[in-house]
């Protein structure tokens, strides 16, 4: 029997693969507990429309993420910390205070975690920070750390 499964299965399917099974697995295992339907036609052609609808989605992501991109390129995100001699902080800058002066400065609202700092800043000037906006897309922001 043909079935399409709609959640994961280990060791059989991913959700959303069309697969031939047994005829009793499929009826009182995954019929019964919801983890496949019967790959009628009617069934195919609303999986075939869910996985184009998933598809420009993804896509629509993609570009939504390539402008933010762009647009952080031209942003600069101003932080004040104490220092001492020589530009060094004390205590430092951390990505968590990037995302909230990005949030209040210009609005945009982007997770600490995406903010991707090999290290916190510990001196002044200017740096620039690279933040994962989509998987395949990685943008930058400028950050400058002035005197308090």
């Amino acid at each position: 029997m043909k079935v399409i499964f709609l959640k994961d299965v280990k060791g059989k399917a991913k959700k959303g693969e069309v697969k031939n099974v047994s005829d009793g697995y499929a009826r009182n295992y995954l019929l019964k507990n919801n983890l496949a339907e019967e790959a009628t036609s009617g069934n195919l052609k609303a999986l075939d429309a869910k996985q184009k609808k998933q598809d420009r989605k993804e896509i629509e992501e993609k570009e939504n993420a390539i402008q933010l991109k762009n647009t952080l390129a031209d942003i600069t995100v101003e932080l004040e910390a104490k220092s001492g001699d020589k530009g060094r902080l004390f205590g430092s800058i951390t990505n968590k205070q990037i995302s909230e002066a990005l949030s209040k400065q210009y609005g945009y609202k982007i997770d600490k975690r995406k903010i991707e700092l090999d290290e916190p800043i510990r001196e002044l000037g200017y740096t620039d920070v690279p933040v994962k906006l989509h998987p395949e897309v990685t943008g930058s922001i400028k950050v400058h750390v002035a005197e308090k």
